[in-house]
């Protein structure tokens, strides 16, 4: 193995990692990071708790999810780097702004492994009763560990059929539901507009409702990013980025909006089968035998996706930290297949410690754990806006030359950070989100504390060092 010296590159400006990442792969990996498990699971609490007003909740959502990804392509496509938006923060607000950035984003994708590979654990146990569920948990992630460290192709063609399983899944739902609306399916009355008004009203719960589901909702688009990062792993991320920015739209249009419309078309919002799991609810209706199981597959399909993705973005964030000298050394070592190995087994074995005490004290350790990730979603979205919004106004008029601009500047960048602040007051006054978001802020608060203690030891030993040199300091020393 070889290590990276902090800003040690390669040809365009990325860390020397290999360029194994195909187009088909990117764009897979683009469509998985908006298709999780949540959409297939938990939107059935989000439909129940505003009614087909929850349509309103996802498009808002949607909305601030394509700024922020609009944003983001911008920066990535003038300057794709591994690190993503904590590089870009670096340069915007300061080391310390990339380097809690960082940290908080690594932490919750290592956080979210322990979730998911519980989940998949529960699906597979069901199937295998006679295997304890936490062997298979075991299982779940020793597999993946190795497809990374194997090589970023081996997680590339990975997440290409788990991604094509949900795109597929979603595809002949779709289908079947237009069929099933406009009275083609054998057997099913086509509903008209019924369920979507004459259930209460299209606001059944009112416009609070509304509101609070979009901070529901909102969550279940974080990981359209990762395509940003897995770009610098591409023989062209340039174009990559520009497609997988440009795709969120129709992607988040068709997979999530349509989708859910499908189902608050076809069946009441209020039934109990809905709140279960939507998705079933609709295959039942349509008489597809065995119903649960095909959900089952593509629910554990979801599962593995995610574990796949946040054990690679966890890693390539961990490893970015390190060739800035933000994180352990010895994470920025590369295996002769040009894989961070070292920063790899760092998040595993961070994600099995999780998986563990998901096991040993669900209720407590873990739990807070988790909460304190929940907001991350929403620090890491401000980030990319106010870097953004920043890097943007230093270009002056050299900005005419980006091949991606960011819509209506600084307007919609302006909207968007007015949304996100929104979204984190929201969590404040709810109830069931506040001990999240709080328990999100202190973590944020001393990540944060120990950054600008960094890097403000570093800005005064320059600013001490610059008159006897006579030359201003390298950047590479920590720029504020």
């Amino acid at each position: 193995m070889r290590s990276v010296a902090p800003g040690d590159t390669v040809q365009g400006g990325q860390p020397a990692l290999s360029k194994s990442l195909k187009p088909r792969h990117l764009s897979m990996i683009a469509i998985a990071g908006v298709i999780g498990a949540g959409l297939f699971v938990g939107s059935g609490a989000a439909i129940q708790q505003a009614g087909p007003g929850i349509l309103v909740a996802y498009a808002a959502a949607g909305l601030v999810v394509i700024l922020v990804m609009r944003m983001l392509g911008e920066m990535a496509a003038a300057h794709p780097e591994t690190g993503s938006f904590s590089t870009y923060a670096d340069k915007a607000l300061g080391r310390w702004a990339g380097f809690s950035i960082g940290w908080l984003y690594a932490w919750f994708w290592i956080i979210v492994l322990g979730i998911e590979a519980t989940a998949g654990a529960a699906i597979i146990h069901r199937w295998v009763p006679g295997v304890d569920q936490w062997i298979w948990a075991l299982v779940l992630m020793v597999l993946l560990t190795l497809t990374k460290v194997v090589s970023v192709k081996s997680y590339g063609e990975f997440e290409f059929w788990f991604a094509s399983v949900k795109v597929a899944a979603i595809v002949g739902f779709l289908l079947f539901g237009i069929a099933a609306i406009l009275g083609l399916v054998p057997g099913v009355d086509a509903p008209g507009l019924s369920n979507l008004t004459g259930q209460g009203g299209f606001f059944p719960n009112g416009g609070a409702a509304v509101l609070a589901g979009i901070l529901v909702v909102v969550f279940a688009f974080f990981g359209a990013e990762i395509a940003t990062i897995a770009a610098g792993e591409s023989a062209d991320p340039v174009n990559a980025v520009k497609k997988a920015v440009r795709s969120t739209v129709w992607r988040i249009l068709v997979f999530y909006i349509g989708s859910i419309a499908i189902v608050v078309t076809l069946l009441p919002w209020n039934s109990t089968s809905v709140a279960k799991s939507p998705y079933v609810a609709v295959m039942e209706l349509y008489g597809i035998p065995g119903a649960g199981v095909i959900m089952d597959v593509i629910v554990l399909t979801s599962v593995l996706s995610c574990l796949n993705s946040g054990l690679y973005t966890a890693s390539r964030m961990l490893f970015s930290l390190s060739t800035r000298g933000d994180a352990p050394r010895a994470w920025t070592r590369i295996s002769k297949r040009g894989v961070p190995v070292s920063a790899v087994l760092a998040s595993t074995v961070v994600g099995f410690i999780t998986v563990g005490l998901n096991y040993i004290a669900p209720d407590t350790v873990f739990l807070f754990l988790v909460n304190t990730s929940g907001a991350i979603a929403l620090f890491v979205w401000l980030v990319i806006a106010a870097s953004q919004l920043i890097l943007r106004r230093r270009m002056g008029a050299e900005a005419k030359n980006l091949t991606l601009k960011m819509w209506f500047f600084p307007y919609l960048t302006w909207l968007s950070i007015a949304s996100i602040v929104a979204l984190v007051v929201g969590m404040v006054v709810l109830p069931e989100t506040r001990e999240s978001l709080l328990l999100s802020v202190l973590l944020a608060a001393v990540v944060v504390a120990i950054g600008v203690w960094r890097y403000r030891g570093r800005r005064q030993a320059a600013a001490e060092a610059q008159p006897a040199g006579g030359e201003e300091l390298s950047v590479g020393a920590g720029r504020q």
